[in-house]
């Protein structure tokens, strides 16, 4: 490949070999044998504790909690909101009833699992 190169105002004639390159390929491609099924959707989060409560279903961190210990609440009622990953869940009631204790505030890291809130 023949080219033109302006240095400092003086015009060179530069002949470059271009060498072609080969395409990367994909590799070897196994389709076949066992796999698994996709992974179920996550539960509803589950009662459990020591009396009746609300467990955290993922890992995040408290962003509101939009009930207060004594509240009446009703089956569905958002009992805490977790943010993880830039993404808000909505903690629900699993039944009607009334809030115990709140067990986190706001701004707290949770794990999956822990005990949120309370009911009777």
């Amino acid at each position: 490949m023949q080219l033109k190169v302006t240095v400092n105002g003086q015009v060179y004639e530069v002949e470059v070999e271009v060498e072609e390159e080969p395409k990367p390929t994909l590799g070897i491609f196994m389709a076949g044998g066992n796999f698994a099924p996709p992974a179920a959707a996550p539960a509803a989060a589950p009662v459990g504790g020591d009396g009746e409560g609300v467990r955290a279903p993922l890992a995040g961190t408290v962003a509101r909690i939009p009930v207060e210990e004594g509240q009446t609440i009703e089956a569905g009622a958002v009992l805490v909101v977790l943010e993880a990953m830039k993404m808000e869940t909505e903690i629900t009631a699993p039944a009607a009833g009334t809030v115990g204790q709140v067990l986190v505030k706001p701004g707290e890291a949770v794990t999956g699992g822990q005990l949120l809130v309370e009911l009777s």
